[in-house]
This record gives structure tokens, C-alpha cells and sequence, in this order.
């Protein structure tokens, strides 16, 4: 016994697609920055140094004085000189008061020490005395100050440019689907 058959015939379905692409822009304009720095700060304040000599002692041991010490010291010297002067006159008149005493020789003994004069001294006869020559230091400062000034940035950001436009599709149907079928009659 024979059966039957189908035969099915198919037709595909033909689409043509229309594709566009998507286009997106992007943009973003430079930042816009100023930067701003202020000078700093400085101030110097100092007071100098000051180195003091005080050498007048020395200069008076050298026999350099003021005008006005000079006057003091030679007065005194004149003084003293005057009054060794005296002295000696009047050792001198003791000695002729005395002469009956003295055997006669009062008057060469006098003679004698006037006419020899003394040696004169051939020595080192000035000696600075001990802190002739005074020093006195007064130290200096220095103040510095520095005051520093922060930046001063200001930055302005570009806003972004985006321009978008999506893709399409579009399809268009070309060939329709079929499907069809024939029947086969089997022989006996």
C-alpha cells in the first residue's frame, strides 16, 4: 500500500534594511584660569652694632691729655715742684744755720749736689697700667618678618557641547514569505 505525500514548498521572506548610523558630537571648550600671585611680604628692621674704645688712659699714661687735664696735671706738677723747691732751700738754710755744727761743710756739701747733676735714666720710663684701653661691644639685631600671600586662582570650566542624533532603521519587504503545499497521491 502506497501513501500519500506532501510536498511543502517554502519561500524565505526578503527584508532590505535602511540602516543610518548614529552621530554624536562631543565639545568641551578649554578651561578658562587666571592665576594671580601677590609679592610677599619683607620687612627688615636692624639696629647696628656698636664697638666703643675707650683709650683715653692710655693716652694719659703717654702724657696726652685734654687741654683741660693739661692744666690740672701741670699745675700740680708746678706745684709739687714749687714745693720741693721749698723744701730743699730750707733743708739748705738749716744746714748754713747749722754750720758750727757741721765743721764747715755745709757749704761744700751744697756746692757738691748742685754741681753734679744726676745720670740721666736710659730705661723704658712709661708703662701702660693695667685696662689703659677700655673696649665695650653692644651687639646688633636683626628682625625679619616675612608674610607670604596665598594664589589666587579663579578657574572658570567650559560647559559641554553634546549633540546627538540616534541611528535609524527601515526596512522595506521585498519578498513575501509563501508556502505551499501539493499533495501526492500515492499508486496502488
Amino acid at each position: 500500500m502506497k501513501l500519500d505525500h506532501i510536498q511543502i514548498h517554502t519561500t524565505d521572506a526578503k527584508l532590505a534594511l535602511n540602516i543610518s548610523d548614529p552621530v554624536q558630537h562631543i565639545e568641551q571648550p578649554r578651561a578658562k584660569q587666571h592665576i594671580e600671585q601677590p609679592a610677599a611680604t619683607l620687612e627688615i628692621h636692624s639696629t647696628p652694632a656698636k664697638l666703643l674704645i675707650d683709650s683715653s688712659q692710655a693716652y694719659r699714661d703717654l702724657g696726652l691729655y685734654t687741654p683741660k687735664e693739661a692744666v690740672e696735671v701741670n699745675a700740680q706738677k708746678g706745684k709739687q715742684k714749687a714745693m720741693e723747691g721749698i723744701a730743699r732751700r730750707a733743708s739748705e738754710g738749716d744746714q748754713m744755720m747749722n754750720i758750727s755744727k757741721n765743721s764747715g761743710d755745709a757749704i761744700r756739701n751744697i756746692a757738691a749736689s748742685k754741681a753734679i747733676p744726676a745720670p740721666p735714666q736710659m730705661a723704658i720710663t712709661w708703662k701702660p697700667s693695667v685696662g689703659a684701653v677700655k673696649i665695650h661691644y653692644q651687639a646688633g639685631s636683626l628682625d625679619i618678618n616675612i608674610q607670604r600671600h596665598q594664589p589666587k586662582i579663579d578657574v572658570q570650566i567650559g560647559k559641554v557641547v553634546h549633540d546627538y542624533t540616534p541611528g535609524d532603521v527601515t526596512g522595506t519587504l521585498i519578498q513575501r514569505p509563501s508556502v505551499k503545499t501539493t499533495v501526492i497521491k500515492g499508486e496502488n
